[in-house]
């Protein structure tokens, strides 16, 4: 059985960036229901017993849908921290590694936001590493993760309207954007 993820922070932390009526909807409501529906489906589907990874790998359908949701989202939501207490930059391989694929950390970030705003419908824009350590950025609609390409996922972007309509309304730019506020480069470098 899988459980919602506890956050590391007050659901107004992430203020003004993400609304605390944003984060009981996006967080409580949403990410709720998609594992309340995992846990239904997985019974007597042979896959109950393989990590949420695995699981996302190997099924299909709705049991692919909603693994896929409550994978996405708990990457998601434990990658933010209050703005005033986050490690605002990547340092390290991390830093090294999107300086040799971007340039620099703002054309990286410029290239994702582009992404973001360029995945048409609903979905998620991925920073990942390649087996080689190799970054990558992807657009992934729907529910699909980047492990289904064999990559590692660091760093996502939730485009589904349900992440910034409360807050953004139509805007999602302008949310993309304001999201590097309050991203932990410490749990991404950690990831990586």
């Amino acid at each position: 059985m899988f459980t919602l993820i506890d956050l590391s922070y007050s659901k107004d932390a992430l203020e003004p960036v993400i609304s605390a009526k944003t984060l009981e909807f996006h967080y409580g409501e949403h990410l709720q229901a998609y594992v309340d529906n995992l846990n239904k489906l997985l019974p007597s589907s042979g896959l109950e017993e393989l990590p949420l990874e695995e699981i996302v790998k190997q099924s299909s359908g709705a049991i692919f849908n909603n693994a896929g949701q409550v994978l996405n989202h708990n990457l998601y939501f434990t990658q933010f921290g209050a703005a005033d207490k986050v490690a605002n930059a990547p340092k390290g391989e991390l830093a090294a590694q999107i300086e040799k694929r971007w340039g620099s950390v703002d054309a990286f970030k410029d290239e994702f936001v582009a992404k973001g705003v360029g995945l048409f419908g609903s979905g998620w824009v991925w920073l990942s590493a390649q087996v080689d350590g190799t970054l990558v950025i992807t657009q992934e609609p729907g529910a699909s993760n980047p492990v289904v390409k064999g990559l590692k996922p660091l760093l996502t972007f939730d485009v589904w309207e349900h992440a910034y309509y409360l807050d953004y309304q139509n805007r999602r730019a302008a949310h993309l954007v304001e999201l590097w506020k309050i991203v932990d480069w410490r749990v991404i470098e950690e990831r990586y």
